[in-house]
Parts: structure tokens; C-alpha cells; sequence
């Protein structure tokens, strides 16, 4: 029995393949096909424009963060009841951890969950030579399956055919379609406002109008043909099977200024005896005050400062559940959401929550950008002296502690090893967006912590 699963892949960063990835889906879904996306890789926002093309939840695949039996897992698990599977690319095709291997690139993805491969190139004042730039990434590594091809940035529906007819002698694959240099339509903003715009569905006839594009200068149902391939089969039992009843609530701040989650994460804190509770910091809802745990993740509070800082209710009931010693997690925005004050790159300042002492400062550039392995330290709730994990940093702030804190837990990058982030009874705070598939364990322990501070409330109310 066949499945169908496609990576579309690049030859390099800024190559077209998030906007093709969207075209496709679009295109996909307009001839009647169910749809899954995935993204290779860590990265948030890409898979929230997967999820609004499709309409299913889309999914990270990070060969790096977690082991192969996970990766396939996940792929097979949220594939079922699809017709066809579309995992985009992160930067070029071999790119990933290291220049001298393949882990954490797509092309690893590809091999290990047996993915055929979209090769997308830029052909901007090339003929011939983009048979070489084929031939050099079908021959790197023997095992990848490159399928097909999709020339991108062509001058003419001649340059098309001269770089199919190249391609297709040498390197003995279909160029199965072109966008050309003026069809090139910009990508909506991946910062400000896309998660609202999103939501209001402003964006629906930009996808409309990108699979139209798709269709009338690529072969969709060739495309599909070429996807085809095996079942997978993964190991059991899985690790986000019900292993217990719903037995603690974790209230998750969701909305536009937070809402950089790993599906993955939340799954697990249900399939561990987690109920989640979403409120929106932003309308004015405060933490719910039956929630036995706190999670916000990470976005773009910078963004909203102002209207964060005048949610006085909000503030201070996440500083009154934080105090109360509710197990807390706040990752990246999160994070800087509790700290005292936020300055923006205008000169302004807002006052945050208060919950950590310091202040962040916003950068006109990027301050830190990479995968992270993450240990544990005595008093952590969540990782523990002697425990490891592994995420991702992403962040333009810089965070002026006080001298003498207690770090949350340890990074290490490919630069440094260094502690980070803030650490207080039972609220770990930091940049670091954790992968909790990297190590279930932390999830266990969380909710356990859970359990102890619901059976104190109790105990206090009587």
C-alpha cells in the first residue's frame, strides 16, 4: 500500500520554498486533495501558514531536536486520513548542524522517513549549468530521492524549456514546472500582525490568488504522482498515546503576542494527564483560577508592549499565581513578558509583569539564532541537576539582569556553554524554546509539580 509524502526542498535559503510550499497546498487543496503540511526544522512561522492553508494543525520534523524514531512518528501519526503529505525545507537542502554531515537538514529528514524530494532552483540567468547545480545534489549524498524539479525566477517560458531539457537528459528527472522572475508574489509579513491577519482570514485570497499561480505553470497531478511511496510504521507504544486521565489543568497563554508552540508540547502535557486552558493575555483574560500550572510561550510581546502594559488585571494575576508558586514555564516572549519592563527600539518603556526582576531591551539586529542543547540545574522543577533537553533560540532583545540571580538552566550553542535565564521556587524562565520530544521526562515531572501545588491549594481553602 503507497503513501504520498513530498519535501520540497531548496538549493539554498531565500530560493522560493516556504512561497511554492504555500502555492502547492493551495493548489492541492483546490483540486480537492486533503492536505498535510509539516516544516523541517524548529522554525514558528511557517507551519502557522501551513495550518491556515489547510486547515490542519502543521507540524515541526527536527531530525536534530529529537531521534529518528520520533521524527517518524510524527509524520506518520499526523498523515493519516491525508491524501498527500508537504514537508518544507530550511535553508539548502544539505544544510543543518554541520558543514561536514547531514544531521538536522532536510535532506536527512527525507532519507530517514523515505520522502521523495522537490528540488526548487533558481535559474535567474542560467541554462545549462542548473543541470550541474541537479546533478551536484543528486550525487552529495547517494541515498536522497530527488524526484522532480521546479525552475524558479525563469525570464521566459523559453528559458523554461531550455533548463527542463537540460535537466531532464542529464540528470534523468521531470522539471515538472517554472514561476517566472514577475510572478514572484512577496510573502505577507512574518512578524507584525500575521497571526491576527490569519485570524480575521485577510489572507485567503493571497492563497487563492498563489495556487492559481501554481497551477497554470505547474504540473500538480505530475507532482502528486511523484509523491507517492511507502507506509511508514512506527514503534509502539507511542509516547503520545493517553498514559493517564486528565488530572491537573494547565492554563497557556494564547493569542497574538503569544503563540510560538510546538503542537508536539501540548500533546504530551494531554497524554501525561494535562487539561489546557488557553487565555488571551491580550482581550484581557487572566489566569484561570482554578489552573494548577502556567505555561506562555514565546511571540512577539515587543509588539504589543503597549497593550500588554495597560492589561493592569492580567498582570497581576499571573504575578499573583506566580507567587502563589504555580509551576511556571514562560520561553522567550514569555519570559520577557514577566520581567519588569520592556523597552522598544523607539526609546518607549513599558511596565511587564514584574515576576522577574531586570529589564529587556529591544535590538535593531538579531541577538542570538541556533539550535540549543539545554541542562538542568539543582531547584529546576522542570530539568533537574543531571538532565538534558535540547530547543531553539530566536530573539532581537538583550536582558539586563541583576548581579546574583539563579539561572534556569544551562545552553550550549556551537559557540559557548553558558546559564540562562531566571530561576525562583517553582517559575523557570528563559530564551529557550524547549522540545519536549527531545526528553518526555520533563513533562512527567512538570505535571507531578502540578499535582503538589493543586494538593496545597486544597490544603489552604480547606
Amino acid at each position: 500500500m503507497s503513501a504520498h509524502r513530498l519535501v520540497i526542498a531548496g538549493t539554498g535559503s531565500g530560493v522560493g520554498k516556504t512561497t511554492f510550499t504555500i502555492g502547492l497546498m493551495a493548489a492541492l487543496q483546490q483540486k480537492g486533495y486533503q492536505v498535510q503540511g509539516f516544516k523541517c526544522g524548529p522554525d514558528y512561522i511557517d507551519p502557522t501558514f501551513h495550518t491556515a492553508v489547510t486547515g490542519r494543525p502543521s507540524r515541526n520534523l527536527d531530525s536534530w531536536m529529537f531521534d529518528e524514531n520520533t521524527v517518524i512518528e510524527i509524520l506518520e501519526r499526523n498523515s493519516r486520513n491525508v491524501d498527500i503529505s508537504i514537508i518544507e525545507g530550511v535553508m539548502g537542502f544539505y544544510d543543518g548542524k554541520s558543514p561536514i554531515e547531514d544531521r538536522g537538514s532536510t535532506a536527512e529528514i527525507s532519507i530517514l522517513t523515505k520522502s521523495p524530494v522537490l528540488l526548487i532552483v533558481n535559474c535567474a540567468s542560467m541554462a545549462r549549468s542548473v543541470a550541474a547545480i541537479v546533478k551536484g545534489f543528486q550525487l552529495l549524498n547517494e541515498n536522497v530521492n530527488i524526484v522532480g524539479v521546479i525552475a524558479n525566477q525563469v525570464g521566459s517560458e523559453g528559458h523554461y524549456k531550455i533548463v527542463k531539457a537540460a535537466v531532464e537528459q542529464e540528470c534523468g528527472i521531470p522539471v515538472v514546472g517554472y514561476l517566472k522572475k514577475e510572478q514572484n508574489i512577496h510573502m505577507p509579513s512574518r512578524h507584525l500582525g500575521l497571526i491576527p491577519a490569519i485570524e480575521r482570514g485577510e489572507l485567503q485570497p493571497y492563497f487563492k490568488e498563489l495556487g492559481d499561480l501554481i497551477s497554470a505553470t505547474v504540473d500538480v497531478e505530475k507532482i502528486y504522482q511523484l509523491s507517492s511511496t511507502s507506509q511508514l510504521s512506527t514503534i509502539h507504544p507511542s509516547m503520545f498515546e493517553q498514559k493517564m486521565n486528565q488530572q491537573v489543568k494547565i492554563a497557556v497563554a494564547k493569542d497574538a503576542a503569544f503563540n510560538f508552540y510546538y503542537e508536539e508540547n501540548i500533546e504530551l502535557l494531554q497524554a501525561n494527564g494535562a487539561t489546557i486552558e488557553y487565555f488571551a493575555p491580550l482581550k484581557g483574560e487572566v489566569v484561570p483560577s482554578d489552573a494548577d500550572g502556567l505555561y506562555i510561550g514565546g511571540g512577539f510581546p515587543e509588539e504589543f508592549a503597549d497593550e500588554l502594559s495597560r492589561q493592569t488585571a492580567v498582570r497581576e494575576s499571573i504575578h499573583n499565581a506566580i507567587s502563589k508558586g504555580i509551576p511556571t514555564l514562560a520561553e522567550c516572549g514569555g519570559f520577557m513578558f514577566l520581567t519588569e519592563e520592556i523597552f522598544t527600539t523607539d526609546g518607549k518603556c513599558y511596565e511587564m509583569v514584574g515576576a522577574i526582576p531586570g529589564t529587556i531591551e529591544m535590538q535593531t539586529k538579531r541577538v542570538a539564532l541556533g539550535y540549543r542543547e539545554i541542562f538542568g540545574v539543582k531547584g529546576n522543577f522542570l530539568i533537574g541537576e543531571g538532565q538534558e533537553a535540547k530547543g531553539h533560540e530566536f530573539h532581537y532583545s538583550t536582558y539586563s539582569q541583576p548581579e546574583n540571580i539563579n539561572y534556569a538552566y544551562e545552553t550550549k550553542s556551537r559557540f559557548k556553554k553558558q546559564g540562562e535565564g531566571y530561576l525562583h521556587d517553582n517559575l523557570v524562565a528563559g530564551y529557550t524554546h524547549f522540545h519536549f520530544a527531545s526528553n518526555p521526562q520533563l513533562i512527567v515531572q512538570w505535571i507531578e509539580h502540578c499535582k503538589n501545588y493543586q494538593k496545597k491549594a486544597v490544603d489552604v481553602n480547606g
